[in-house]
């Protein structure tokens, strides 16, 4: 696949090296293949004020796992996009939210994975918190269903079920629970708290 530079008007994602430095774009709607290139990523955890966390049904829609369970939301940032910019962005789009107190939880995580139809992820993809501030109105494009639960209880449901929830999902969960907490950046006491991690 080959890199190609886009108008950043355009839908695109950002290609990466290993190091994560930016080399160039490619349209998002081409990138997941059975070859799909290192990209840059985030994902999201939200919390209401009761330390409960949205998790979402990717619509069926979606080109990479239809249908399955996740964190609050995840997204594709663009050539001149900061996370934090795109993670507001985004919650706008996929959940009609606006999100406050956007904190980085795991900075460094990065995964590939390949879903059943053999289509790929693969992205550096750093972990952040936040709070929501209002409703919800998610767009159905994106989230055919939403639930906040107390999120010691999902996590434990991604313990016991992890086939039903996405495989980054089950990955930082772990990855949070391994830090050991006297190394955990404030965002991830937050979410460390709330998921009953000591």
């Amino acid at each position: 696949m080959s890199t190609t530079h886009v108008p950043t008007t355009a839908d695109h994602v950002v290609l990466c090296d290993d190091a994560g430095e930016r080399t160039g774009t490619f349209p998002r709607a081409d990138v997941h293949t059975t070859d799909t290139p290192l990209h840059l990523a985030f994902s999201c955890y939200l919390l209401d004020g009761a330390d409960n966390l949205l998790i979402t049904r990717r619509a069926l829609v979606k080109r990479t796992w239809p249908g399955v369970w996740t964190n609050s939301f995840c997204g594709h940032l663009r050539w001149t996009e900061a996370v934090e910019d795109s993670i507001v962005r985004h919650a706008e789009h996929e959940l009609g939210a606006t999100v406050t107190g956007v904190d980085v939880v795991l900075p460094e995580f990065r995964y590939r994975a390949v879903d059943a139809s053999g289509v790929v992820e693969h992205e550096i993809c750093p972990v952040y918190v936040a709070r929501v501030d209002g409703d919800l109105t998610p767009n159905p494009d994106e989230v055919s269903e939403h639930v906040w639960a107390p999120a010691h209880e999902v996590r434990a449901a991604v313990q016991a079920t992890p086939w039903a929830f996405s495989p980054w999902m089950g990955w930082q969960l772990e990855a949070i629970a391994a830090v050991p907490a006297d190394e955990r950046t404030p965002g991830a006491r937050v979410l460390a708290g709330a998921l009953g991690l000591a």
